[in-house]
């Protein structure tokens, strides 16, 4: 993957689809994030 500036990558379970390829991510800290 290229780097690009602005980005942050961590991993996480999806724990939610939704439209318009978003999804719901519950990260290992337990927080919540909507990511693309």
């Amino acid at each position: 993957m290229a780097k690009k500036d602005g980005v942050i990558e961590i991993e996480g379970v999806v724990s939610e689809a939704l439209p318009n390829a978003m999804f719901r991510v519950e990260l290992s800290n337990g927080h919540k994030v909507l990511a693309t």
